[in-house]
């Protein structure tokens, strides 16, 4: 007998599921994409922190290349961390990748400077990147798998939808702060440590999470598969043997949602470094992101109950495949706060519909046994090949090209291929958790 206390197989009980429950659920999500947004703003003086060059351009690729180191870990933290998800539950998991995840963020936080102690900063910055991606790879399947587990039938989309909903709340909230905090003190103070200052207000939740996360009823149940005490490796193994069509079809539309996240949280750089706006108005960006990334993924779940997930994930990304060079080149054309806002918002809220399908749909199509372990891994893997690299590419690609599109071409682009695999994908409304024959398979 298994000393978790989820619910057994084929049971229809469901844990306590409340606002609170929810919010320490998904506040590793929120920390991720909070962590995200902040870096992602502030590329420019954390490369001149610990990167400084003669070429500002050089400096602000070398931190964009520290942004992706952190993806290195993921599919390790995705594989180990899932796979031990599914063996000893989800609550243990969650609060491991919550406490490393803070680890790595202090790390960067209160590290010197490289003009205090040279080298040393580069390595300490880079350790703490590799402690955060091996977290934050193993935290969205534990989490997921959770909230899916623990939500009712027939609103199972909706209340996952709040795993990319927290994404939205911790990039308006990232955005809200930036912005007040760089009109109290100036461009320059935030380019001298107002940075370090926003990283630490974000630890500043973590010891709530972990209090409240403790306390979570468990959802694994007693497995009765003997998979579920297997190896890492062999949860591997039996991803790929049994359903390596889904995982590779899942990489692709991950890719795709991941691609959209990160051109998203690009635009304060491409606003300030590529149309020259000021640091005040670039600032402001993310909370355009932030507030369409918080109501539209609730409307996106909404929407996979009540019509089906793949519809979900079809439409708003065959959507963006058609707005995203014309809307860019408005931009370009007229530069100005109030177009970037608009593009902003517009991109993001059509991303944050489909990925509420795609986070619930997802780990529906996969048995218990391997849900995290599943989930983890392929949104690990994808998210580390395109979360740390599309930053970097399109900002390469414009210093290369002196396109100012390029940013609106590699968006469509992954578009093309992930309304395609979509179609592919099962529809997995009203499927049995606890089955193992994926929804809608031929």
């Amino acid at each position: 007998m298994d000393a978790r206390t989820g619910p057994q197989p084929g049971a229809t009980a469901h844990p306590a599921l409340n606002r609170k429950a929810v919010g320490a659920v998904v506040l590793g999500n929120a920390l991720e994409f909070y962590d995200f947004t902040v870096y992602a703003f502030f590329a420019k003086p954390i490369g001149a922190a610990f990167f400084p060059a003669t070429d500002p351009t050089h400096s602000l690729l070398a931190s964009l290349a520290l942004f992706g180191v952190g993806y290195v870990m993921r599919p390790i933290g995705g594989a180990l961390i899932g796979a031990f998800a599914d063996r000893a539950g989800r609550k243990p998991a969650m609060l491991i990748t919550i406490a490393l995840m803070a680890l790595g963020m202090l790390m960067l936080a209160v590290c010197p400077s490289y003009a205090t102690i040279g080298g040393w900063a580069q390595v300490i910055v880079i350790a703490g990147r590799l402690v955060q991606g091996l977290a934050l790879g193993g935290e969205v399947g534990p989490s997921t798998a959770y909230l899916l587990e623990a939500a009712p039938q027939n609103r199972r989309g909706f209340v996952t939808s709040w795993q990319i909903a927290s994404q939205g709340c911790a990039a308006l909230f990232a955005g809200i702060v930036a912005t007040a905090l760089a009109l109290s003190v100036g461009d320059q103070a935030m380019s001298d440590w107002g940075w370090r200052l926003m990283f630490l207000l974000g630890l500043g939740v973590v010891p709530i999470g972990l209090v409240i996360r403790s306390h979570l009823p468990e959802t694994a149940g007693a497995e009765e598969d003997p998979d579920a005490a297997a190896s890492t490796m062999a949860v591997i193994g039996r991803l790929l043997r049994e359903h390596g069509r889904l995982l590779g079809l899942t990489f692709l539309v991950i890719a795709a949602s991941t691609v959209s996240n990160a051109v998203g949280t690009n635009m304060p750089v491409f606003a300030g470094a590529t149309l020259g706006l000021s640091e005040t108005a670039a600032t402001a960006v993310p909370i355009a992101l932030g507030l369409a990334s918080v109501a539209f993924p609730l409307l996106g779940g909404w929407l996979a109950d009540r019509v089906g997930r793949r519809p979900v994930m079809i439409w708003p990304r065959a959507l963006i495949l058609i707005l995203a060079v014309p809307a860019f080149a408005w931009v370009v054309k007229a530069p100005s706060a109030v177009s970037v806002y608009a593009v902003t918002f517009l991109l993001s809220a059509l991303s944050s519909i489909n990925a509420a399908a795609v986070i619930v749909g997802i780990p529906e199509a996969l048995p218990r046994a391997v849900r995290s372990a599943g989930l983890s891994i392929v949104y690990a893997v994808a998210v580390s090949v395109f979360g740390g690299s599309t930053n970097f590419v399109v900002n390469w690609l414009i210093a290369t090209t002196g396109d100012r599109l390029a940013p609106a071409y590699y968006l469509a682009a992954f578009s093309l291929i992930g309304t395609i695999a979509a179609f592919f994908l099962p529809e997995t409304r009203g499927r049995d958790l606890d089955s193992n024959i994926e929804a809608g398979a031929a």
